[in-house]
């Protein structure tokens, strides 16, 4: 992403207002992973994305009542962030290689997983609430 605007040129859009958006999305990004963070250490399991199948218990509390994948929507906040103050519409491309790349490397393994562990439990989790919400 970061060679994108040397690559294909900025775009000029107000300074102020970038930075600004820029800002706003970072700090909801991180909001949003650190209550998911929150969430998995009061539910004391593991927060590791490598070892979801030591996870102790499913995490349906707080944010994850609204998204099963807080951290990775946070970062995607994040990347979006990044990609507001390039202010290039092709760094957008690469927002959309983290959700397509995201999704097929580690949440759907994941899921797996914690299908096998938590069974139906997980599947009317699942039911409930969206991926990328």
């Amino acid at each position: 992403m970061w060679l994108t605007p040397a690559v294909a040129g900025l775009v000029q859009i107000s300074y102020p207002a970038r930075v600004l958006c820029a800002v706003l999305l970072v700090c909801a990004g991180l909001g949003i992973s650190i209550a998911g963070m929150v969430a998995f250490r009061r539910a004391k399991t593991t927060v590791s994305p490598v070892k979801v199948s030591s996870a102790s218990s499913l995490v349906i509390q707080g944010v994850y009542r609204y998204t099963r994948n807080p951290m990775y929507v946070g970062f995607l906040l994040i990347l979006s962030a990044w990609a507001v103050f390039l202010a290039n519409p092709l760094a957008v491309l690469w927002v959309v290689v983290y959700v397509l790349y995201i999704t097929r490397f580690q949440i759907i393994p994941e899921e797996r997983v914690l299908a096998s562990l938590f069974g139906a439990e997980y599947e009317a989790y699942k039911g409930r609430v969206r991926r990328w919400a």
